[in-house]
């Protein structure tokens, strides 16, 4: 299994799951699909630390990157999740510069950060967790808004930071617009265009969420972590799936075997 930072490293675009459901039955099944990393979103999900500490034991077990997004720029709980064993994390709200510092200390160890040292969980998967993690943790903001886009420059040239995650409905609301993906509306591919431009420049990977329609016009445009659907939209999708076929005509008399 390689963490995103490898997989960046080595020039990869990275596709991903979202978790909002506290299962790590879920999470496993997930993990197992395909993606590149799983996200446990304990910021608009239901999960709770104790269930995103077992999802994320179930998405390593699954052969994935595990990622999650913390409910705010919080240093106490950021730690606690890094020290759970996420390979990243996605800090949501970043508007400014000093607040994309705040994150990259929480995420990282000293000199280069604040992070308190108490690998409880990790410090068991590897034998220098400290040397691993200034490998492999990822820092990844929120760019989610008009005012972050408008400092979107003085946050990509914070020192530390790997990439940056694009949140279209929240980004959408401050353009006036429902929230959502409106690439119809000049004013949102206008944001959408710059953010891409900007990491371009400064090194930076450009992700953001999307879904499985979207996810060749993002990578085409230049996004390098792209989520391409979540668990409860993938399930909604699948029972809808399975039930239109269920009302479909079963066809001639007594051809209705069920495999």
């Amino acid at each position: 299994m390689s963490t995103l930072r490898e997989l960046w490293r080595d020039g990869k675009t990275t596709l991903g799951g979202w978790l909002s459901v506290p299962s790590p039955v879920s999470a496993e099944a997930t993990a197992r699909t395909g993606f590149d990393y799983v996200c446990v979103d304990t910021q608009h999900g239901v999960v709770d630390y104790q269930a995103a500490t077992g999802m994320i034991q179930a998405i390593l077990l699954g052969g994935c990157s595990p990622v999650v997004r913390v409910p705010w720029n919080e240093p106490g709980i950021i730690g606690k999740m890094l020290d759970a064993g996420a390979h990243g994390i996605i800090v949501p709200m970043v508007n400014h510069a000093d607040e994309a510092e705040a994150a990259v200390r929480a995420c990282r160890y000293a000199p280069d950060g604040a992070r308190s040292f108490g690998p409880s969980l990790t410090g068991m998967r590897t034998d220098n967790y400290l040397a691993w993690a200034a490998d492999n943790v990822a820092v990844i903001p929120m760019i989610e808004t008009a005012q972050a886009v408008a400092d979107l420059d003085a946050i990509l040239a914070v020192e530390g930071i790997d990439a940056i995650y694009v949140g279209p409905a929240d980004l959408s609301l401050t353009l006036g617009l429902p929230p959502g993906n409106n690439d119809d509306e000049p004013v949102f591919t206008e944001a959408i265009t710059t953010i891409v431009d900007s990491c371009a420049r400064a090194g930076v990977v450009a992700g953001i969420h999307s879904t499985g329609a979207l996810t060749q016009q993002r990578v085409a445009a230049g996004f390098r972590m792209v989520t391409v659907t979540s668990d409860l939209v993938a399930l909604r999708k699948g029972y809808a799936a399975e039930l239109a076929l269920a009302h479909l005509d079963p066809g001639p008399a007594g051809d209705d075997r069920i495999y």
